[in-house]
């Protein structure tokens, strides 16, 4: 049976402490070790991880830094203040949560608790988790223990094939306002979706497909986004779009204060963040008009405006007669319909315009998913 080592450590300097432990790979861990600080922990050697555990424990807040970063084999916590990671810190086996939270700065991308490819964890919840970045090595599904100060926000992340690296931290905060990412404005969304979320969100980086589980709690909200928690979706702010798309829901559980949904497959690369959202009720969708145009030079109706497809860039409008034959056609429509056809082969005196009548439109809003029809009335 192998005692626990307490490492108190402490350097002179005119009888004050240097509250440090500070390593410059003069010092080993044998199989089986068993290693407790109570200290900070300075890292500027080689660590190995061997097979053995390194507990940070105490009353008072505690940091990891140094030019190079450890790895260990078992990690745990159990000190109430917590410990920064002013370093990536590395486990190979296991990390065992019981008090306290490992802390990073979500600005610095190489400050996070890394989990190699046979690492697990255990305890993971309110009261000791990753609070900011947590890293994963090789590993096709994960779970990451993250969450705030305040509460538990593990994401699991399974792939279709291994990761060889994904990154996850949580954030409780407005997307329209985040501490250090542009503002991600939760108005750009399809008109499929009611409202996406303003309380909370994660970042989660992988670059391969894979499956996300996330789980509501009281703190999300989900009221204010609909009534009706079967109505939850999942969504992601794409980096090539620019605006907030669905990731696809394929399953959802729950209640208003607690539940979860698991998401279709997508590639987390290609999203900025990831947060909740809802699908729009019927009243909540686009409702477009019949028309009416007189394209007869003074200025009024001379042309088809359709504002709602300022909302959707990426557009296709097709115009047929009553006789269903097309007139009219056009990508990425902004006005141009004028009375006039485009469509070869069917229009005698296509400089004269069409015929005063009843037309019918097809418009299909090809970036929010959304296809509308109605009826143009063009007078002569």
């Amino acid at each position: 049976m192998h005692k626990l080592v307490y490492i108190l450590f402490f350097s002179g300097l005119l009888g004050m402490a240097q509250p440090a432990l500070q390593h410059y790979g003069n010092m080993q861990l044998h199989d089986g070790a068993n290693v407790g600080f109570h200290t900070n922990f300075i890292n500027e050697g080689p660590f190995a991880a061997n097979p053995s555990l390194v507990g940070f424990y105490g009353d008072i807040p505690l940091f990891v830094g140094g030019s190079l970063s450890p790895m260990v084999y078992d990690l745990e916590i159990a000190n109430i203040f917590g410990v920064d990671l002013e370093t990536a810190l590395t486990v190979e086996n296991n990390v065992n949560f019981i008090d306290g939270d490992f802390r990073t700065t979500r600005s610095l991308s190489d400050q996070y608790l890394g989990l190699l490819q046979d690492a697990f964890t255990v305890g993971a919840g309110n009261n000791s988790k990753v609070n900011g970045f947590a890293l994963a090595i090789n590993k096709q599904e994960i779970i990451f223990p993250v969450g705030d100060a305040t509460e538990y926000k593990g994401l699991t992340l399974q792939g279709e094939s291994v990761y060889s690296l994904s990154r996850c931290a949580y954030f409780r905060e407005d997307p329209n306002n985040p501490s250090i990412y542009p503002a991600f404005r939760t108005d750009l969304r399809p008109r499929t979706v009611g409202a996406v979320s303003t309380f909370e969100f994660w970042r989660l980086e992988g670059s391969s497909p894979g499956t996300i589980t996330l789980s509501w709690t009281p703190t999300s909200n989900i009221a204010a986004l609909t009534p009706n928690w079967e109505d939850v979706v999942l969504m992601g702010w794409s980096k090539q779009g620019g605006r907030w798309l669905e990731l696809g829901t394929a399953t959802v559980s729950g209640d208003l204060n607690n539940g979860f949904a698991i998401s279709e497959t997508f590639v987390p690369d290609e999203y900025e963040i990831i947060t909740f959202g809802s699908r729009a009720q019927p009243e909540e969708l686009l409702t477009i008009p019949n028309f009416f145009m007189s394209p007869d030079g003074d200025g009024i109706n001379d042309f088809l405006y359709i504002e709602e497809l300022e909302q959707s860039p990426n557009n296709n409008l097709q115009i047929y007669d009553r006789n269903g034959l097309k007139v009219f056609e056009m990508d990425n429509y902004t006005n141009e319909f004028v009375g006039v056809a485009n469509v070869d082969g069917i229009i005698i005196n296509r400089e004269k315009g069409l015929p005063e009548g009843v037309y019918f439109y097809l418009i299909r809003m090809l970036d929010l998913g959304l296809e509308y029809q109605g009826f143009l009335y063009l007078d002569r």
